[in-house]
C-alpha cells in the first residue's frame, strides 16, 4: 500500500486540501475561499453547500498537483473549523439553512437566560465548557426554533445535526456515515467528557432530540469510505479530529506539559494534561485533545477569537494596509514612543474573560499614529491574549506548565517579528516548526497511522522539528510596563469594566 495520505482542512474562510507522501512531505495542494455571510451584527454564517463545492474542488487540484488519483491513496484524514453547525435533512442530504458559525454571537440572550437559571455550573461539570454562543449546543437550539418544523423533523428522526467533519464524512460517503470524533463532539456543550457520551441532562436543557446526534468514534477510526463517484475511487476515511486538536497532534504535543498555540483566524492554546481532566478556575475550558484506541487525552484550552482575523480588519475593513504581509515591516517602523492598544473583541472576548457583550476599541492613539502603529498594535494584541492565556494556565495546574515552551502553527507565524514578540511577552521560548501545516498533518497522521502506512505515536514525535526558537530579549520593566497597558485596555473594553 502507498505511503500517500490526503488530508481536508475545512477552516473558516477557506478549505484546503493537501497531499502528503510516505515521508510526511507535501507534494499537491489546493486552496479555496468561500463566502462568509454577515446577516446582522454578530451573526456569521456559511452555505454549506459552498464548503461542499470548496472540498471537492480542493482535492481534485491537490490530487492534479501530485500527480495522483484517489487509488493512490492509502487514507484520509479530514480536520475542521469547530462548533461550526450544520442540520440537514437525512433524506435528501439537504440543509435546512446555512450552517452558523463559532464566531455567531446571536445566542448570547440565551445563554445569559441559561445561567441566570444557574445552569452554567452543570454544563460546566459535564462538559468542561462555560455557556457561552461560541459552542454548538445553543446555535443547534436556536436552529430548531427557528426553522419552521425543524423541532418536530429533528424528533421524528428526519434531520442530522453536525459539525462540520460530520456533513463532510456524510457526503463523502454518500450519507452511508453519520459519525464524529470525540475532540468535535467535546465542543457542543452536549458531551459528557468523563463519561464520553451525549449526555440526556443536556440535551433535555437544550431541547435537543438524542435522534438527530451521530455516533461518536475515536479520533482514529474507521469512517467510512469515500464515494468512488466523488473522486474516481474509494478512499478510506481513518481519522478525524478538530482543528485545534488536529494542530495539537500536528505538533506532537504528546506529552502532559506540551503546550501549543494556533494562530489562524482566531488564536487557540492547548495544553496537554495526560488523563488529568484539570478543572480550570480561571475561565479556561476542559477539553478532550484526543482519543486514541479508546483511551482519553484531555487538555486545557484557552481561545481567542480573533488574531489574523484583527489583520484582515486592516486590510479589508480599514484598507490602511494591502496584504497581510505588510503589517511585519510596518511594525518593525512604529514609533516606540507611542503605545497603542487594540482590543480586537469584534466579536467578544474569548478566554479568560468570556465577555460576549464586549466590543473592539482602540487606546492611546496620538496625532501622529498612523498604519505602522495600527499594525504593531495588531499584531501585538495576538501576544498580549497568549500571555493572558498562559498565565491562567499556570495557575491551573502547576505540574510543569511553568517551564513550557510554547510550538507554535498558524499563517501568523510566518512572521519573525510577531514570534520574537511573543516570546518577550511570554518571557518563554518559542518554537517554529519546519512543517507550518501542522493542522492538516494531524489529520493526516490520525489517518495514516491508521492505515499502518505512517509511523505509530513515538515514531511521528521523532520526525517533528524546529526551524526556530525564538528566545525573550526584552527588559523586565519594558515588558512590565506594557503588560499593565495591556490590563487597563483590556479593563475599558469589558461590558461591565
Amino acid at each position: 500500500m502507498s505511503g500517500y495520505v490526503l488530508a481536508i482542512d475545512q477552516g473558516t474562510t477557506s478549505t484546503r486540501a493537501i497531499v502528503f507522501d510516505g515521508d510526511m512531505q507535501v507534494v499537491g495542494k489546493g486552496q479555496k475561499e468561500f463566502t462568509q455571510i454577515y446577516p446582522r451584527s454578530g451573526w456569521v454564517e456559511h452555505d454549506p453547500e459552498e464548503i461542499w463545492d470548496s472540498v471537492v474542488a480542493t482535492v481534485k487540484m491537490a490530487l492534479r498537483e501530485a500527480k495522483l488519483t484517489a487509488k493512490d491513496i492509502a487514507a484520509l484524514g479530514i480536520t475542521n473549523q469547530r462548533e461550526t453547525v450544520v442540520v440537514w435533512e437525512r433524506e435528501t442530504g439537504r440543509p435546512i439553512q446555512n450552517a452558523i458559525v463559532w464566531q455567531d454571537r446571536r445566542t448570547a440572550s440565551y445563554c445569559d437566560n441559561l445561567k441566570r437559571q444557574d445552569l452554567e455550573r452543570v454544563f460546566t461539570r459535564k462538559t468542561g465548557l462555560i455557556l457561552d454562543p461560541y459552542f454548538s449546543g445553543t446555535k443547534l437550539s436556536w436552529m430548531l426554533a427557528n426553522v419552521k418544523g425543524a423541532r418536530t423533523r429533528a424528533a421524528r428522526g428526519d434531520l442530522c445535526f453536525g459539525t462540520i467533519d460530520t456533513f463532510l464524512i456524510w457526503r463523502l460517503t454518500g450519507g452511508k456515515s453519520f459519525v464524529t470524533d470525540a475532540t468535535n463532539a467535546s465542543r457542543t456543550l452536549m458531551y459528557n467528557i468523563a463519561e464520553n457520551a451525549w449526555d440526556e441532562d443536556l440535551l433535555d436543557i437544550l431541547r435537543v432530540p438524542a435522534a438527530m446526534l451521530p455516533e461518536v468514534k475515536d479520533c482514529a477510526a474507521d469512517f467510512g469510505m469515500v464515494d468512488p463517484e466523488i473522486f474516481g475511487g474509494e478512499i478510506p476515511i481513518l481519522g478525524a479530529a478538530g482543528d485545534q486538536q488536529a494542530a495539537t497532534i500536528g505538533q506532537a504535543c504528546f506529552a502532559p506539559g506540551m503546550l501549543k498555540s494556533t494562530y489562524g483566524t482566531g488564536c487557540f492554546a492547548l495544553l496537554n494534561t495526560g488523563a488529568d481532566m484539570v478543572r480550570s478556575k480561571n475561565r479556561l475550558l476542559t477539553t478532550i485533545a484526543y482519543r486514541l484506541n479508546g483511551e482519553t487525552t484531555y487538555a486545557l484550552e484557552g481561545s481567542i477569537f480573533i488574531a489574523g482575523a484583527a489583520v484582515q480588519w486592516l486590510r479589508d475593513g480599514l484598507g490602511v494596509i494591502g496584504s497581510a504581509a505588510e503589517t511585519n515591516v510596518l511594525a518593525e517602523k512604529a514609533d516606540p514612543t507611542q503605545e497603542v492598544y487594540l482590543v480586537p473583541a469584534f466579536t467578544g472576548l474569548g478566554a479568560p474573560y468570556w465577555d460576549a457583550q464586549a466590543r473592539g476599541a482602540i487606546f492611546g492613539l496620538t496625532r501622529n499614529s498612523g498604519p505602522a502603529e495600527l499594525s504593531r498594535a495588531a499584531l501585538e494584541a495576538v501576544c498580549y491574549q497568549t500571555r493572558d492565556l498562559l498565565d491562567a494556565m499556570q495557575k491551573d495546574w502547576k505540574n510543569g506548565a511553568e517551564d513550557t515552551v510554547l510550538r507554535v502553527d498558524g499563517g501568523m507565524v510566518a512572521s519573525d517579528w510577531t514570534m520574537q514578540r511573543l516570546a518577550d511577552l511570554l518571557d518563554a521560548p518559542v518554537d517554529r516548526p519546519v512543517i507550518l501545516e501542522t493542522t492538516a498533518l494531524g489529520a493526516a497522521w490520525l489517518a495514516g497511522s491508521r492505515a499502518g502506512v505512517w509511523p505509530d505515536r513515538d515514531g511521528f514525535s521523532a520526525t517533528w522539528k524546529r526551524d526556530r526558537r525564538f528566545e525573550p530579549d526584552m527588559d523586565e520593566k519594558a515588558r512590565t510596563a506594557k503588560l499593565k497597558g495591556w490590563k487597563n485596555a483590556v479593563r475599558r473594553t469589558l461590558s461591565e469594566g
